[in-house]
This record gives C-alpha cells, sequence and structure tokens, in this order.
C-alpha cells in the first residue's frame, strides 16, 4: 500500500476492512494517519505523547533495581504503533508483546504506511506481535499463559469509553482480575484513558490491586489525558 500525496486538508480513505469487531479504517490527512474503528476515532499520527507515556509511566513505577533482568510488557493494542517503537527503541525493556485483535492494523503495519512507525520495532527479536482478542487473551489460563512486569493497556478511550461493548468486560472485576493474574508480583498495570475515571480507581482498589494513582496528559483543549496506574501487591 503506497501512501498518497495530499494537498488538501480532508481526509482521504486508504483502507477499509469489515472485520470480527466491526468497521475499521485507515485514513490519511496530510501527513498523518488516523485509524476509525466503528465510526469512533481511535488515534492518529499527529502525536503519540500519550502513548509513548503510557510506557515510561509503567517503568517509572517498576523502578528495577540495578543489576535485575529488564521487565517485560504486555502492549494491549498496536493502534498506530507509538507504544510499541517506544518500548523497543529502549534497550530498559525485555520481552515485548503486543496484543491486537484487528488484522488489518496488523497489516498495516506490516505492510502499509504503518511501517514507517514501527518497521524497526518489528525486526526487534524482543517484539512479538499476536494476533488476538486482548481480554481473551489475558483470560487465558493455559500452560502458555504468561506473566509480566507491565501490562500497557490503550484499547479504548478509556474505561468509560469503550470502542464496543464487549471491552467493557477488560474493566469489570472478572476482567480486572484476568490483569493482575497475568502480572509478576509487584508489576505494574496502565491503562490510558480520554479522561479520568474515579469509578475506574475505585474499581482497581476492590480488584485487589495497591498504589492506584492517575497521571495527568496535558492537552491542548479541553480535559486532560490520563493514565491510570496500579501495581499488583509483591
Amino acid at each position: 500500500m503506497q501512501a498518497i500525496a495530499l494537498h488538501h486538508t480532508g481526509p482521504v480513505e486508504l483502507d477499509h476492512r469489515q472485520g470480527p469487531y466491526g468497521d475499521v479504517v485507515l485514513r490519511q490527512r496530510g501527513e498523518t494517519y488516523e485509524i476509525i474503528a466503528n465510526g469512533c476515532f481511535l488515534m492518529d499520527t499527529s502525536d503519540g505523547r500519550s502513548e509513548r507515556l503510557l510506557v515510561d509511566a509503567a517503568y517509572e513505577v517498576l523502578d528495577p533495581a540495578p543489576g535485575t533482568p529488564r521487565p517485560s510488557v504486555l502492549i494491549g493494542g498496536l493502534g498506530v504503533g507509538f507504544s510499541l517503537a517506544h518500548a523497543a527503541g529502549q534497550d530498559r525493556w525485555g520481552r515485548i508483546v503486543v496484543v491486537e485483535r484487528e488484522q488489518a492494523i496488523v497489516d498495516w503495519h506490516r505492510e502499509g504506511p504503518l511501517d514507517t512507525v514501527t518497521a524497526d520495532a518489528q525486526a526487534d527479536p524482543r517484539v512479538g506481535i499476536v494476533l488476538a482478542d486482548l481480554i481473551a487473551h489475558l483470560r487465558d489460563t493455559g500452560p502458555a499463559a504468561d506473566t509480566y512486569d507491565a501490562l500497557c493497556l490503550d484499547i479504548d478511550n478509556g474505561p468509560d469509553w469503550t470502542v464496543t461493548d464487549d471491552n467493557r468486560n477488560l474493566y469489570t472485576p472478572t476482567g480486572l482480575a484476568a490483569c493482575l493474574r497475568r502480572l509478576n508480583p509487584g508489576g505494574v498495570l496502565a491503562v490510558w484513558s480520554a479522561q479520568p475515571s474515579t469509578a475506574f480507581e475505585d474499581a482497581l482498589r476492590r480488584a485487589g490491586f495497591a498504589e492506584v494513582r492517575t497521571l495527568e496528559v496535558p492537552v491542548a483543549r479541553g480535559v486532560p489525558d490520563v493514565v491510570h496506574l496500579a501495581r499488583r501487591p509483591r
């Protein structure tokens, strides 16, 4: 798929797929690529600060001791690839696994214009991309169900604004219990949101997480983006 040179500000649709979870669209607006799911804007390549902060905040909470193994991280949602590219660009991370449920999004990174963001990361031997529904993947209790030092999740516009109805299951007691099980003792859960949610903070505490806090990400207009952070007790 070739990027299109544009001379106007209106979006151009590059690809439109009907997947198992609904419509997913890749658009280009000038030099910026946008992902739209079921008519809902997910993210674009215009900035990426909050996606990078999601990864950095998780590492800072982990604060691994010098000389210990590099921490592993599961990134929930490939999106435009900023979180993956940022993690892979840092030697301080060990194993990096990305779980993405939309084949179209994986294709746009492997064969389409989003490879400009993640080509180096995809070639990194630490990185693996798993095509699966994140919630089902986290709930897997089989012998191949790995645990991680950090879960960095960015699959919605937040716990209160999900892309599909079934994504709400991630933020339920059962979904948060699955996150807790997939974390090593002392591991960190980081969840991106377009707005803060005190209800989600309370849900994290009820699920057994400790050190629950919310980190604000300033934006040009409106309510700040946030990263919800919580730790599995040691």
